[in-house]
């Protein structure tokens, strides 16, 4: 028996060493080096998206559930929350800032899809959502088959457009699309008229609720939230993936989410 306990022991001290190792390993890794010797770490994030990343224009400040996270990754990297450079981006210009080196990181509701994980490293989720349908009071549609032969508007380059267009096609109905590079543009043509209904993930969406709008309770397409680096960047990658999982397993995740009032 005694022995036995001894080989627990044993295996318990060489699985710390492990962990240790590979977190020294990974801490020291070319792309997270680059970063200390910078001083800060530079990362993407949506300045259009209440709750999420949102510029106020009153003091120009950046907030939001990613924001939080942001700071968490600069502490856990830089030993400093503050250290971080936030540069806003879209879904047109986030893959492009990544591939050019402009940021490190890019936390802005990022769908993760097997397509961009050929060109991105992905964390783990840290949120799941489904794309919704943003649509006004007066125009009474209460799914998606009523929006047949509507006009829907889209962001550039989101995975919002395929998801309601394979769902309109299950339901043999025609929509048209409207690309626009920021969420306030669509609003603003839902607002107008030229557009019938806004889309995209659900939760965004609930940022722009107004009086005169309504999101639908139809719900496509899963949309897992990831934090994505640049390809070899493999140090920098597994230290956000910890630091996600760590989040996530110590309730840090649940704690900004209901800080936040996201639904």
């Amino acid at each position: 028996m005694k022995k036995f306990s001894v080989l627990i022991v044993s295996l318990v001290l060489l699985a710390s060493l492990i962990t240790v190792s590979c977190m020294a390993a990974t801490t020291d890794s070319p792309d997270i080096k680059a970063i200390k010797d910078r001083g800060v770490l530079k990362i993407g994030v949506k300045v259009d998206v209440p709750k999420f990343g949102y510029r106020d224009p009153k003091t120009d400040k950046i907030d939001g559930f990613e924001v939080d996270i942001a700071k968490v990754i600069a502490k856990k990297i830089l030993g400093n929350k503050a250290k971080v450079d936030f540069q806003a981006v879209n879904a047109k210009t986030r893959g492009p800032l990544l591939d050019n080196g402009e940021v490190d990181l890019v936390i802005a509701t990022f769908t993760i899809t097997d397509e961009r994980k050929k060109s991105y490293n992905f964390s783990d989720p840290y949120f799941t959502d489904g794309v919704g349908l943003l649509v006004k009071k007066a125009g009474k549609y209460k799914s998606l088959q009523d929006l047949n032969g509507k006009k829907i508007g889209v962001a550039q380059s989101s995975t919002s457009r395929k998801a309601v267009q394979d769902e309109a096609d299950k339901l043999g109905i025609k929509i048209d699309f409207f690309e626009y590079a920021t969420y306030p543009e669509i609003k603003a043509a839902l607002d107008s008229g030229r557009v019938d209904c806004f889309s995209v993930d659900a939760s965004i969406l609930n940022g722009y609720v107004d009086r005169s709008t309504m999101v639908l309770s139809d719900r496509f397409s899963p949309q897992n939230y990831g934090v994505a680096s640049k390809k070899g960047n493999d140090g920098l990658a597994q230290l956000v993936n910890d630091t996600i999982n760590d989040m996530k397993n110590s309730g840090q995740i649940n704690k900004l989410i209901k800080k936040w009032k996201i639904k």
